[in-house]
């Protein structure tokens, strides 16, 4: 569907008006209309529309600086909407568009106008690229496929960007690359997908042929008994940390996975890692090693898993040589086999991953302490067989800042740890059970809209998970691959003391709603809708229990009414 132009009357002469537009979602496409207009480059506009529906949507893309959009909820009457953008230097043209959203019903849009300078649309040019050929799909994950093509050319000698249909759906701009990973996918299941190309006067090729790719089945992750949604809690199991020791017995029923906390080695380097219980000195209601092994199978027979999480704030877990990855299987075995845990957690902190110079590659890395924990990351998962836990808690610092840094970078002035628990997470995909990013003492992010977020809000916890589930370029290369929803948990401070970034119930499940039903969003809107989202992760069981549990009450109820 197109918008139809207009001259406006009423406005400054560089105003147009481009007319109404309506249309009805359904399954995956989200009917949107659009138009090119010829803009003016290094120049502000605005755009202003009414709209109604469930969710309507009005925006501006290929603006050249940061695309906008704006939306309503307004099944009933129309409404105002306005956005702004000020165009690039050398943009001479912008897609305006109107959409609704997946399953929410029809849309409609009238009146809508845009401020601001005319432009020749770059000199008259009319001639669209050349169609993209060499379409493949490949790369496949349960969750996401790996599309790539050959290069358009274009008379103005610049491709603007490529769009990606999938299924016939509404385009997807992915920029003047010639790669994109579509996430947030269906396990065994086939998509269809077609390119075409776009240079900055607004002129796009036909489409190419359409090409057909199927995810991978869904993973060996483990944990097959959780329930469709979990909560997974750490509790002090070795120190009591301000907020009281819990016995194993006292563990609220809410949680579904209790990480004990935690394994720490005997020397940075060693991988020699040892689990013991909280000193009676510190801990002095600590239960003994026979009632706390009890109270694990006691667990286990309810139906809750129990791990051993390795590392933490002060367990810095470098595995530089072989000798400390085999020191590293041999030791957590045993502590694994002594409790009869169900698995490993991985919450590396600090300094523990990094990325040696020339480490550029997460598919591929070379560095040995990345080398060498995916190995024995492996070989445990080996040993155990289909039915072992394997869950991870990096910060955001080690995750999604790769989206902007990985490691010391071209010129090595980056912090050599940016992003390097992706090659852990990549190599592993298959294995993992669940990701649980720290959203909490965390710095500002920048999301895939290319704007920073900050922690203590739904947004961020949106902005953060979105990347995740739909996947997202490594510092401008290679794209790292959409996780499974079910693979996927937001992590959160249980009280105000436990951590920075403290978010409060209402904007957590504010953010589920966004992220499991594509309700209740804010200004970043995700990539998709992901009704399979795992659940929720807190640190911890501990400041839980000192907060009156609101988290684990409120969130398990929450959780157990979804669909």
């Amino acid at each position: 569907m197109d918008l139809r132009v207009h001259r406006a009357h009423g406005h400054h002469p560089g105003a147009r008006r481009l007319g109404r537009a309506g249309g009805h979602p359904q399954g995956a496409d989200y009917a949107r209309c659009s138009q090119t207009v010829a803009v003016k480059p290094g120049s502000a506009y605005t755009l202003s529309g009414w709209v109604r529906g469930n969710y309507a949507f009005l925006g501006a893309s290929g603006t050249g600086t940061t695309d906008t959009s704006t939306w309503a909820a307004s099944p009933s009457a129309y409404t105002r909407v306005s956005t702004s953008f000020t165009t690039g230097p050398a943009t001479t043209s912008v897609t305006i568009y109107v959409n609704g959203w997946y399953g929410q019903g029809a849309y409609y849009a009238d009146d809508i106008a845009l401020d601001g300078p005319p432009g020749d649309g770059g000199g008259g040019d009319t001639t669209p690229p050349s169609v993209p050929g060499g379409l493949t799909v490949g790369e496949p994950t349960s969750g996401s496929l790996r599309l790539s093509w050959s290069a358009s050319t274009d008379d103005s000698g610049s491709i603007a960007r490529y769009e990606v249909s999938r299924d016939g759906g509404a385009p997807v701009a992915v920029g003047n690359v010639t790669s994109y990973t579509a996430g947030g996918l269906a396990a065994a299941t086939t998509y269809r997908f077609k390119v075409r190309a776009c240079d900055a006067a607004g002129n796009c090729s036909a489409y190419g042929p359409e090409v057909a790719g199927t995810t991978s089945p869904g993973g060996g992750g483990g944990g097959g008994d959780l329930p469709e949604r979990v909560m997974v809690g750490y509790l002090h199991a070795s120190f009591a940390n301000g907020s009281g020791y819990i016995r194993m017995r006292d563990v609220p029923d809410e949680w579904d996975i209790i990480n004990l906390a935690f394994g720490e080695p005997t020397s940075v380097t060693s991988g020699d890692i040892r689990f013991r219980q909280c000193p009676a000195a510190e801990c002095p209601n600590v239960e003994s090693e026979a009632e706390f092994i009890a109270a694990i199978r006691d667990k286990q027979a309810a139906g809750k898993k129990v791990l051993i999480s390795i590392g933490g704030q002060n367990g810095q877990v470098q595995l530089t040589t072989t000798a400390a990855r085999d020191a590293f299987v041999r030791s957590v075995s045993a502590i694994i086999d002594k409790y009869g845990l169900d698995g490993l957690d991985i919450d590396f902190e600090g300094h523990s991953l990094y990325l040696d110079p020339g480490d550029t590659d997460f598919r591929n890395p070379t560095t040995p302490v990345i080398v060498n924990l995916i190995a024995a990351l492996r070989t445990l998962k080996a040993r155990y067989g289909e039915d072992f836990v394997l869950t991870m808690a990096p910060e955001t610092f080690f995750v999604q800042l790769g989206y902007q840094f990985y490691g010391p970078g071209p010129n090595g002035t980056a912090d050599r740890r940016s992003g390097s628990y992706l090659p852990v997470i990549h190599a592993l995909r298959d294995d993992l059970t669940l990701l649980h990013v720290q959203d909490y003492n965390s710095g500002p992010i920048m999301g895939l809209d290319n704007a920073y977020h900050t922690m203590g809000t739904h947004d961020f916890h949106v902005a953060m998970t979105d990347m995740l589930l739909a996947g997202f370029p490594v510092a401008g290369g290679a794209a790292f691959p959409a996780l499974r929803p079910d693979q996927v948990a937001i992590g959160l401070p249980a009280a105000p003391w436990a951590g920075n970034g403290f978010t409060t119930v209402a904007e957590v499940q504010k953010a589920f709603d966004c992220l499991a039903k594509g309700a209740n969003c804010g200004p970043y809107r995700p990539r998709g809708t992901y009704p399979g989202l795992r659940g929720l992760m807190a640190w911890s069981v501990n400041w839980d229990s000192y907060n009156s549990r609101e988290f684990s009450r409120a969130h398990r109820a929450y959780l157990d009414a979804l669909p």
